[in-house]
């Protein structure tokens, strides 16, 4: 992209949309193992739409359709499957190492599967499942690189790919990428707007 345009307002992720067959384990989890809040539901008699506030500003959030359950399925963060074209995993991020162990053992102790303490040289991890069988990850950033922080491209710490993509290296030499693909909506998505909304009744 060649004109200057400011860069857009982001304040964090608003949501990460995932599909549950079952809205009352989610809330079970998320809210009684994970500690999350419930914020907001929405409810018709074809889907439910739950979210949940995992820091400030930061929500996951799950939809549960009535007549079309989701086949099972599951997988480790981090392995490649075929089926899993868009999505690997979530990594939820927490303040510190402590919290880190905090949140291990509040796993262990709900009965939930959970790995060692994985150092992955900038972040550390632990890694476990949803009962939807949703990989997800808690992470600290042990070399914090959010917030605008004062990045290189050359710091090794950070960015370790010795031949990245093409479009690191305009990055790293101009400071922008050249250009930018174009998208298209998937089967057409809708034109009509009313599959857009939910209104109150």
């Amino acid at each position: 992209m060649t004109d200057a345009q400011p860069a857009p307002r982001w304040r964090g992720i608003n949501h990460l949309a995932l599909i549950c067959s079952d809205m009352d384990a989610t809330v079970r989890f998320y809210v009684g193992v994970l500690g999350a809040r419930l914020v907001a539901t929405v409810g018709t008699p074809d889907f439910r739409h739950y979210f949940f506030e995992i820091g400030v500003g930061n929500t996951i959030a799950f939809f549960e359709y009535a007549e079309q359950p989701p086949d099972a399925f599951a997988k480790p963060a981090g392995v490649p499957n075929r089926q899993a074209t868009q999505f690997d995993h979530l990594s939820f991020d927490l303040v510190d190492e402590e919290a880190l162990i905090d949140l291990r053992s509040r796993l262990k102790g709900a009965g939930c599967e959970v790995t060692d303490v994985v150092d992955h040289g900038f972040i550390r991890s632990i890694y476990f499942n949803d009962p939807n069988g949703i990989a997800l990850e808690a992470s600290y950033w042990v070399v914090d690189p959010t917030g605008w922080a004062e990045l290189s491209l050359d710091d090794d710490r950070l960015f370790g790919d010795g031949n990245p993509v093409p479009a690191v290296r305009e990055i790293r030499d101009t400071g922008q990428v050249a250009s930018v693909p174009h998208t298209k909506l998937v089967d057409a998505f809708t034109s009509d707007t009313e599959d857009w909304v939910v209104a109150p009744d």
